[in-house]
């Protein structure tokens, strides 16, 4: 079948890696089922793995994407939902299970024109969403609404800092914070995303590292280092950094502990999000009308023209691919 999927690992030139071509998935585990995919999404996630993050030369080749929406063989419309678990792991929250992985780790991933997953992470996809706006759900908006209504616990009225506006994750959540009755601020290096930011429903867009007005309830962060300071200070006194990312690296210069327990900070890690939150924020979309801002839609054949500008960041929106 027609694939995308990395054939070497290629930390300096990941398109390099990249190939796009016939290859048979390995024999899925029993059980799992297949999906004929009608639509798939690019992420950063799937840079990383051409580049020898989080997968190992000894898994290749390996079929990439984490983000996929398509048809059951009874005819079923659905979503596929990516983070796989540990068959041993009986947690109620799938991201806390230490062996987890999301496809295209471990297991073949979506940018194929089928993919195999385990019957329980499929949910129904409504009408009201095409194929397309669908596919782009599964990583970077459940990321944003997990960090949002899990995670930060905010509530309307509540001021958000969101740090980094542009990236996929930032996005859905200018879109999902905005409609949920939160005020939204964003930074960012570049004017004009911060305009666009506005424009998707921020309150205001400031310059990274600037100074704001007040201090916020709450900071997404998926930059890391270079952000992490600002997004210390920028709190007010007893409200929650987080984090899901680390964009700009892992090591800050200042680690803010003293702030952290005197004012006192909660900083709380997120990824992913469990199934029922991928219900959640399906049923937020069809509710609120929101939809997830499609810079392009290209055929899978033509996949590395979609991954090159992805690194080069000239896109606004998720790269949509279809088989």
């Amino acid at each position: 079948m027609l694939a995308a999927f990395a054939a070497t690992l290629d930390p300096d030139d990941p398109l390099a890696a990249l190939r796009v071509d016939d290859l048979e998935p390995a024999e899925p585990p029993p059980g799992w089922v297949p999906v004929t995919v009608r639509a798939a999404a690019l992420n950063h996630h799937d840079v990383w793995s051409l580049r020898g993050v989080g997968l190992a030369a000894d898994r290749l080749p390996m079929i990439l994407g984490c983000d996929a929406a398509g048809v059951t063989d009874e005819g079923r419309d659905v979503i596929v939902h990516a983070v796989i678990n540990d068959p041993a792991f009986a947690g109620p929250d799938s991201t806390h299970d230490p062996r987890r992985s999301l496809l295209s780790e471990r297991h073949p991933g979506t940018l194929a024109e089928r993919v195999w997953v385990p019957p329980g992470n499929v949910i129904d996809k409504p009408a009201e969403l095409s194929f397309a706006e669908a596919a782009c759900l599964p990583t970077a908006w459940l990321t944003a609404y997990r960090m949002l209504f899990t995670s930060a616990g905010v509530r309307p009225g509540d001021t958000v800092l969101v740090q980094g506006a542009g990236g996929g994750v930032a996005t859905a959540l200018i879109m999902l914070g905005s409609r949920a009755g939160l005020r939204v601020w964003v930074t960012s290096r570049d004017p004009g995303r911060g305009e666009r930011a506005v424009g998707l429903g921020a309150d205001r867009a400031f310059a990274s590292g600037e100074r704001l007005p007040e201090r916020v309830d709450a900071v997404m962060e998926t930059v890391g280092a270079a952000t992490w300071s600002h997004s210390i200070n920028a709190l007010r006194p007893g409200g929650t950094l987080v984090i899901c990312g680390t964009t700009s690296g892992a090591e800050p210069d200042r680690a803010e502990l003293t702030k952290i327990f005197f004012r006192p900070l909660r900083v709380q890690g997120s990824t992913m999000g469990t199934i029922e939150e991928l219900r959640g924020l399906v049923a937020m979309l069809i509710t609120t009308g929101i939809r997830p801002p499609i810079d392009r839609v290209l055929p899978l054949l033509d996949a590395a023209s979609g991954f090159a500008a992805m690194i080069a960041g000239d896109v606004f929106g998720k790269i949509v691919l279809e088989p």
